[in-house]
């Protein structure tokens, strides 16, 4: 691994670790989903793939958000203390991010597939736009209106990046509302697609660089994850999907991360 993956690998962690500090906190949360997605937001908030300036990243699956804020506490938006003020009344760092409350929050989000659907419409706009949005999220009606009109007006400004972890708050996608063939229904929407390991930073930076190559349709990228990643309690364990860790699991988890 290059000296710039390793240096990512390491913001990875310290993000991680960040998520499992907020989560005992605020004693709610969502733990699964916002580890599973450290590596992919520190490559893009630590990595160079973001320009805060020209381009807007949208959190579709709200609930995740801890991660969200751990990256951009870490990336200087706004004071590391405030952190542990999660879900607080008069908090700014909500249960689902709220717009104009924190910088580096373009959207608020909260009922699934309205953030993937805010992001097709800054996308028409002229923005280039970056919107995670979980594999859950993909039951929703919405989430495949806002696919069908990205195709239409061909939207290669817009990339979406799924949560591909398996799991939501009821059980496995699976057996919940089976997705697969994911990939395929999104190439038959006329979209580009690109299957990655999103935990693997090599592929990671590949596919944000292909999909800039991209200029006659929208690009998805399905990031295939480890829900819990790094914590051995909580790897594809859809229970952890809306659980916050105890202070005595928060230690354990901790200590795995720090060691791992």
């Amino acid at each position: 691994m290059n000296f710039q993956f390793s240096n990512l690998q390491t913001k990875a962690k310290e993000i991680r670790i960040e998520v499992i500090k907020m989560l005992c906190e605020a004693g709610s949360g969502h733990s699964a989903g916002s580890l599973g997605m450290a590596d992919i937001f520190a490559a893009i908030y630590f990595g160079g793939i973001f320009d805060k300036d020209r381009e807007k990243l949208v959190l579709s699956n709200g609930h995740i958000c801890p991660v969200l804020y751990a990256s951009l506490a870490l990336a200087g938006y706004f004071p590391k203390e405030e952190l542990l003020t999660l879900r607080k009344i008069n908090s700014r760092l909500q249960g689902h991010p709220k717009s104009r409350e924190i910088p580096g929050v373009e959207v608020t989000s909260g009922p699934l597939g309205q953030g993937y659907s805010q992001a097709v419409g800054m996308a028409l706009t002229g923005q280039r736009v970056y919107c995670v949005t979980s594999d859950g999220e993909h039951d929703e009606g919405e989430t495949w209106e806002a696919i069908m009109m990205a195709a239409k007006y061909k939207l290669s400004n817009l990339t979406v990046i799924i949560d591909r972890n398996n799991i939501q708050i009821d059980g496995t996608t699976d057996n919940v509302m089976p997705l697969e063939p994911l990939g395929d229904k999104y190439r038959a929407f006329n979209w580009n697609v690109l299957e990655i390991d999103g935990h693997n930073f090599e592929e990671i930076f590949k596919a944000f660089e292909d999909v800039k190559k991209v200029t006659d349709k929208p690009s998805v990228i399905i990031a295939k994850t480890v829900p819990g990643r790094g914590v051995s309690f909580m790897e594809n364990n859809y229970l952890w999907h809306g659980k916050a860790p105890n202070k005595e699991e928060a230690e354990r988890a901790t200590e795995e991360l720090k060691n791992g």
